[in-house]
């Protein structure tokens, strides 16, 4: 495994006595043999719903469109990632199949409609969907997207704190990694107000550094973060740049537990200029969508021409993406070695889980 390029590559140690054998596994699923997160993200559901919509010509989408179109994603691209990413509605049961056995599965837990109160976005889960049906589904790790602005208003602040916190037990009490996406998005009077899943254009790096720091308390019970750069990611410089360096080590310092890097519809340039930060900085790998396969999605409904350009340019891309990861993204383990000799293990697996297996057997011998 090759050695982070950094000093503040290097991660602190803190939790090799935290990682128990569910959430273990999960992470293990999720990563390639080499432990870096090639994740694939196939749950975007708006950006693809809208745009297929827009090609059509009609007002709503159609569900065997969106389907479609998330299957052949998954067919053209799966095979380069280390894992997926899928929502439940319209991706789920073709990723049953059209995945191979070694592929990790994340699954989507929030709706993507959210709610709105005061000057803050509030995120709920999907209806009839929870921690424990994406355990029974066999889901590797749970994620959930939580929209999030330090400066929003106290109410939304603290329901989106305390919608994370149950996230973080559920997954605890159903032992599965628990993966935490946090976006920032312009308030009320900011410059660009929108409400699509974009990136915040002009937004403050303090905002960002101070939204991971928050949500790394031990209250919210996560194991991997995806995490948006701290720099509009069209602004980040090539490689090199000091500032933007000491941005990502602090971001990743804050973190402090394997995290991965996001590409919330970056260019492809960009989101390379992105990820030789991340990676310098500690990152574990990335889970990306739109930079991947946006521009073959184009397309629809022509879905033909988007199967070529899916297998061609855009998993060439997941390539280049891929070997960028293998020189430079830390391995998740590295979070978790004390220094002891031996493998990385989950903790506590015979004092907890089996203690009364093996009291049992003992006295029947």
């Amino acid at each position: 495994m090759n050695a982070p390029q950094s000093q503040a590559a290097q991660p602190r140690v803190a939790q090799s006595t935290i990682l128990s054998p569910g959430k273990f596994w999960g992470l293990r699923r999720m990563a390639d043999a080499g432990g870096r997160f090639k994740m694939l993200a196939v749950d975007q559901r708006p950006p693809i719903k809208n745009r297929v919509a827009e090609a059509r010509g009609e007002d709503r989408p159609r569900y065997g469109d969106v389907r479609a179109v998330k299957r052949a994603l998954m067919e053209a691209l799966a095979p380069h990632a280390s894992a997926v990413l899928a929502d439940p509605t319209y991706a789920l049961s073709d990723a049953m199949t059209v995945l191979a056995p070694h592929h990790g599965l994340v699954v989507t837990l929030e709706d993507s409609v959210f709610g709105e109160g005061g000057d803050g976005r509030l995120s709920k889960a999907i209806d009839d969907w929870s921690v424990s049906k994406i355990k029974r589904a066999g889901g590797d790790a749970v994620k959930v997207l939580t929209w999030y602005h330090p400066d929003q208003d106290a109410v939304s602040r603290q329901a989106q704190l305390d919608f994370t916190k149950q996230v973080g037990e559920a997954c605890a009490r159903y032992d599965i990694p628990f993966l935490l996406e946090m976006l920032l998005y312009p308030l009320a009077g900011d410059t660009g107000q929108t409400k699509d899943y974009v990136e915040q254009a002009g937004k403050r790096a303090d905002h960002v550094l101070k939204t991971v720091e928050t949500f790394a308390a031990p209250d919210y019970g996560v194991d991997v973060f995806k995490l948006e750069s701290p720099v509009p990611a069209k602004e980040v410089p090539p490689p090199g740049d000091g500032a933007t360096t000491a941005l990502f080590e602090e971001m990743g310092r804050l973190a402090g537990r394997p995290w991965v890097m996001l590409s919330a519809g970056a260019s492809q340039d960009a989101f390379r200029n992105v990820l030789h930060y991340a990676f310098e900085a500690g990152a574990s790998g990335f889970l990306a969508g739109r930079a991947i396969w946006w521009d073959a999605f184009q397309h629809f409904p022509d879905m033909a021409a988007m199967a070529t350009a899916l297998s061609g340019p855009a998993a060439d891309y997941m390539k280049e993406l891929n070997a960028l990861a293998d020189a430079k993204a830390c391995p998740w383990t590295r979070w978790f070695d004390d220094g002891a000799e031996g493998p990385l293990r989950p903790a506590g697996w015979e004092s907890e889980w089996m203690q009364g297996a093996y009291d049992d057997l003992e006295g029947r011998l």
